[in-house]
């Protein structure tokens, strides 16, 4: 069997894993047997009619989309939406349609990434950290087998801070056990109190790598029963959350930046709030629906938020304290093709990957 099409998909989920997805989100699989051979993906920012047409025309049986095609649980599948429609079809022609969405936009080197880089930023960083999503795990290891249990945790996803990887912390100390009947001990006799001089290990890891850690740690542990325990963190997660902000090389003025941006997102129009007379030097950027993180980019102190939807009253709020530039969902978001196609393509070199041809944006100019 050649390459699967689960295969594919769990390159994407490395990328951005599908635990740092909003609550209100549907990435992931959305129809189809990801266990058969890939012919081809196509990737695209929405899955229309259209889309799954170009698929089959271009013998893709994998559609690779930013936003998902199902968001609400079905009753039925009658034809009576498009999205009815689009599953209905992917059914008959065995396609599989997957979503990267909020995962993507979250995850460093996603998304929001792809715009500062676009735009030329310097120094990104997330905009608002996700939080209460690290957790610190601690373990006791004989000394001698600390570095495989280290080398191990390292492996399974613990141990990264920031751009460092293979960080923890190491106490020597003496532990205590007593081995009972029907125990097998990798040290000491049953029946008698036995000191082993052991090596605390304490790590940071994401929350939704516990899973994976531990059967690391049991998998390599001497112990017949190790010892941890997982702490939660308050500590903001800087490498994963929403939106990004950097500096440009060279503060501009508004006006002059504002054209540029229209220019480079080839956009009909940019629609922001008054011009606040300061000079633009710290930009902070959300695709799509980002409205939410203003307030955030207040605090931080940019000059400008830039961002692809936003409702009447927002122009309002940001009053002179920053300048709001919206630029249009789709027209933010329409890069996450490229991001697919250079996450893929570096891992299967030779594989059909087709970005779409087809314009899926449903918001029109005159």
């Amino acid at each position: 069997m050649g390459l699967r099409i689960k295969d594919i998909i769990r390159e994407i989920e490395q990328y951005a894993p599908l635990p740092l997805q909003e609550d209100f989100d549907n990435a992931g699989v959305q129809v189809g047997d990801v266990n058969q051979t890939a012919t081809g993906a196509l990737l695209c920012l929405d899955v229309t009619e259209e889309i799954v047409d170009e698929a089959i025309a271009k013998e893709c049986n994998l559609i690779i989309s930013h936003h998902p095609l199902a968001f609400k649980p079905f009753k039925s599948l009658r034809g009576a939406t498009y999205v009815e429609r689009c599953m209905i079809k992917a059914c008959k022609h065995d396609l599989v349609i997957y979503a990267a969405h909020t995962n993507l936009d979250n995850v460093q080197g996603g998304v929001n990434y792809k715009l500062a880089e676009m735009i030329g930023l310097q120094n990104i960083r997330i905009l608002s950290p996700q939080k209460e999503s690290l957790l610190k795990l601690v373990t006791f290891v004989p000394t001698p087998y600390a570095d495989v249990v280290r080398n191990a945790l390292f492996h399974a996803g613990a141990g990264s801070i920031g751009n460092y990887d293979s960080c923890s912390f190491n106490l020597s100390g003496d532990g205590s056990f007593r081995a009972k009947e029907g125990a097998h001990p990798f040290v000491g006799e049953i029946g008698e109190l036995h000191y082993e001089n052991e090596t605390r290990i304490e790590l940071v890891l994401p929350a939704y790598r516990q899973l994976a850690v531990t059967r690391a740690l049991r998998s390599v542990h001497p112990y017949e029963e190790p010892v941890f325990d997982f702490y939660p963190l308050k500590n903001a997660w800087e490498q994963a959350g929403s939106g990004v902000v950097g500096e440009l090389p060279v503060e501009e003025d508004e006006l002059t930046f504002l054209l540029q941006i229209k220019d480079l997102f080839n956009v009909p129009c940019v629609k922001h709030s008054p011009l606040t007379g300061k000079p633009i030097r710290e930009v902070a950027i959300c695709g799509g629906s980002g409205a939410f993180l203003i307030k955030d980019a207040i605090s931080y102190g940019a000059d400008i938020f830039i961002t692809g939807e936003a409702k009447y009253n927002d122009y309002y709020d940001v009053e002179d304290r920053i300048l709001l530039a919206v630029i249009g969902h789709y027209e933010s978001e329409v890069c996450t093709k490229e991001i697919f196609y250079n996450i893929l393509s570096k891992k299967f070199p030779t594989f059909a990957l087709h970005l779409s041809n087809v314009n899926s944006n449903p918001v029109k100019y005159l």
